[in-house]
């Protein structure tokens, strides 16, 4: 599958890492190809990959995958032409944070503000309430973290939730892209515990069932 990846950071990294090694066609689109960030990230992530404009990236994908900071994401949308989007699915793992915490909430979301961004679009919010360190390694002993993710595209959530089962984790499709109001949130408790409770980043979310 071609994969372009928005963002050219940790999540992007972690992600396009691993399913470049699982045989996926990664695309990472930045600003700056050519710039110092993007080609050491070619030069870390090995396999299929290369790095490319995010207009290229994007309008030859699949998938895309937006993890971008929540400040640039409208921009980056912009750069990446709407119409380029429309009918692609397009993964969210932005979230909305600033220096006092969530700047979107309530009775709306970032993922909603992103689909009203990127009209036809088939987003799913998803990969965005872990840490990087598990995207890379979701192994804990044999146990499966949760992934959390939500949309209002049926097909899209099952080619995410085989995209993210992939990587070791258990996808559990929350509903509709409203429940990105409780997603976005549940990031900030991941970032809570493992930054300012002491947990550390290697700690994962995990639904049980009886």
């Amino acid at each position: 599958m071609k994969i372009a990846i928005i963002g050219t950071g940790h999540v992007g990294g972690a992600l396009g890492g691993r399913w470049a090694r699982d045989g996926h066609e990664i695309i990472f689109g930045s600003r700056d190809p050519q710039g110092e960030k993007a080609q050491n990230l070619l030069r870390l992530v090995p396999g299929n990959v290369r790095v490319a404009g995010t207009t290229e990236a994007v309008s030859t994908a699949e998938v895309v995958l937006i993890a971008t900071p929540w400040s640039a994401t409208r921009d980056t949308l912009t750069r990446a032409g709407t119409t380029n989007l429309a009918g692609k699915i397009v993964i969210d793992a932005v979230n909305p944070i600033g220096p006092d915490g969530l700047l979107v909430g309530g009775n709306t979301s970032a993922a909603e503000q992103i689909a009203s961004w990127a009209p036809g679009a088939r987003l799913v919010k998803a990969f965005n309430s872990t840490g990087t360190g598990n995207m890379s390694n979701a192994d804990y002993g044999g146990e499966k973290p949760s992934l959390f993710l939500c949309g209002d595209d049926a097909e899209a959530k099952k080619v995410v939730a085989r995209l993210a089962a992939e990587l070791d984790f258990d996808p559990v499709d929350c509903g509709p892209l409203s429940m990105a109001r409780y997603l976005e949130p549940l990031a900030m408790l991941w970032v809570t515990l493992a930054y300012n409770r002491g947990f550390g980043p290697d700690i994962a979310f995990r639904l049980l069932k009886r």
